[in-house]
């Protein structure tokens, strides 16, 4: 949008400020077609936001705003595999990564198709080796356990949708995550598994993400002590692209998976990335979830907006954003096997929709992301609920809800009352004379439901948010793809670590930190902390 065009927050004002103050039981009583016009299905997915405050005219002026936009032609450029990540001058291509191999690809993208099929066909052959045996570790016995190393993408992604699919496990492997570089996550792993049977998979797409790389080297001599040097390469895999690295570290040139610059952290799961998933599901499910995905993405490109689910989804966050001024969003999903979906859709609308300036770097005009939060809603009803109910913050929420979520078909009848119980709850209000009781209702609540959690349905669900956010970053006109924010803190940590271990004096570190840096030095000094010089790399025992 140039400067002669009203912000998204002017677009939508007389909107907003006409429903700010009506109830939302009030456009039920007035509608009794409500549901009917406000929900939408496609995939197996129910999106129902008839309980948002929205009137087919607020309605109407985000569907402009988006063709205003010009999503249309957003959407296919992101399909099509056009130059959208503008400060970085690339695609991104992470809907390709679900292409399957019988559909033609032509053109430019024709290329880099039969390389992600390569490569896709090495992680099947690689993961029909560790369950059949034939592919064992150094002792020559099968791996049991698969440690995943990584961060940010590279640990989000598989970590939730390996605790999403557990019913899907085939029983192969037991698959755990490290990710935090305090060594915490290893150490209790080295003290229950025998390295005998374990498999490490590095994830970092340079072979130089510092928490990575210090997870990776402990694991290293973890394995090296009990096993040997001569038994590293048998027991590590990787996802990246820097060879001279994983030469040096020992990776074995059979165990390593490419993954490309086009490929986002947050977007990688679909990639290299989501082997450990893989390993977990087989290849026959892991296909499913990426077919799952190619679903979503062929109904984003193709419905009309008004019956498109991420155009809708993105289209309600735009609203209560910037025209009802919720400035946090909350996802409660009804299933315990989703505890981790909120951590990934984090990384996912934080770090993509993070940014106060313009793809052309500009200040924006409106507020952009929301803080996104949340917890399994059924434990969370007994938290943080308070406040969604008659707390002064203004929070928008996604509730998730699985009809078939346990084998116990009395348990699944709780939870679908509670999730209902609660819409209503947040929807109607109470309207009592003690003050103490009073609920004021008309909090912005979405219920996404579906029948069953499946590897199809998980790869719909991250799909639909994944597209979401692209409809908020072009309404924003913002890019989605980077994130400087992230690089900043990686580069300032260098000259840090430099004045914290001996490498150099205090005074290299920033200014406002010297008098900081020499008083840790001082403490860790006094109370038997790592010597000047040694960085935490050291092995497990």
């Amino acid at each position: 949008m140039n400067n002669t065009t009203p912000s998204v927050q002017q677009w939508l004002e007389s909107h907003a400020a006409r429903l700010k103050s009506r109830p939302v039981p009030e456009l039920f009583a007035t509608d009794p077609e409500r549901f009917a016009r406000y929900s939408r299905e496609f995939g197996g997915i129910l999106l129902d936001f008839s309980r948002q405050r929205l009137d087919d005219g607020a309605l109407a002026a985000l569907l402009d705003l988006a063709g205003h936009a010009g999503l249309r032609a957003r959407i296919t450029a992101l399909l099509d595999g056009a130059l959208v990540n503008d400060s970085e001058r690339r695609a991104a291509l992470h809907t390709l990564l679900r292409v399957p191999g019988a559909t033609p690809v032509t053109g430019p993208l024709a290329p880099l198709h039969m390389e992600v099929l390569a490569v896709r066909a090495r992680l099947a052959a690689f993961v029909r080796e560790i369950h059949d045996g034939t592919r064992h570790g150094a002792t020559g016995e099968r791996f049991t356990d698969v440690i995943n190393i990584g961060i940010g993408g590279s640990d989000l992604g598989p970590a939730m949708a390996v605790a999403a699919l557990h019913p899907f496990h085939t029983g192969h492997l037991r698959c755990h995550f490290v990710s935090n570089v305090d060594g915490l996550q290893l150490a209790d792993l080295a003290a229950e598994l025998d390295p005998a049977h374990t498999l490490v998979i590095v994830c970092s797409k340079t072979f130089t993400t510092q928490e990575t790389l210090a997870n990776a080297h402990r694991a290293r001599a973890w394995i090296a002590a009990r096993l040997g040097e001569a038994a590293v390469p048998a027991h590590f895999a990787a996802v990246s692209t820097n060879t001279l690295a994983m030469d040096q570290f020992g990776v074995g040139a059979d165990a390593r998976f490419e993954m490309w610059d086009w490929v986002g952290g947050r977007y990688s799961v679909w990639s290299a990335v989501g082997l450990a998933l893989e390993l977990a599901i087989g290849t026959a499910h892991f296909e499913n979830f990426l077919a799952g995905a190619r679903q979503m993405d062929l109904h984003f490109r193709s419905a009309a907006w008004r019956d498109n689910l991420p155009v809708l989804l993105g289209l309600l966050a735009v609203w209560n954003r910037n025209g009802l001024g919720c400035p946090s969003h909350a996802v409660l999903p009804y299933h315990q096997r989703l505890a981790r979906l909120p951590a990934y859709l984090q990384q996912l609308e934080m770090e993509s929709l993070g940014k106060r300036v313009t793809r052309t770097g500009q200040a924006v005009a409106a507020d952009t992301g929301a803080v996104i939060w949340g917890e399994p809603a059924s434990n969370a009803q007994h938290s943080f609920f308070q406040l969604l109910h008659q707390g002064t913050a203004a929070v928008s929420m996604d509730f998730l809800l699985p009809l078939q979520g346990a084998a116990d078909n009395s348990a699944d009848e709780l939870v679908i009352g509670n999730c209902l119980a609660q819409l209503q709850a947040l929807m109607a209000g109470h309207q009592a004379e003690d003050p103490q009781r009073r609920h004021p209702g008309s909090r912005p609540a979405t219920l996404i439901a579906f029948a069953r959690l499946d590897p199809a349905m998980l790869g719909r669900l991250i799909a639909l948010y994944e597209h979401k956010v692209f409809v908020e970053s072009v309404l924003w006109d913002i890019n989605p793809f980077d994130q400087w924010g992230v690089e900043l803190g990686k580069r300032l940590c260098g000259p840090i670590l430099d004045a914290l271990d001996g490498h150099a004096p205090p005074e290299a570190g920033p200014v406002e930190s010297r008098p900081l840096l020499a008083w840790i030095r001082r403490c860790r000094q006094d109370t038997g902390g790592a010597a000047a010089g040694s960085r935490s790399t050291e092995g497990i025992s």
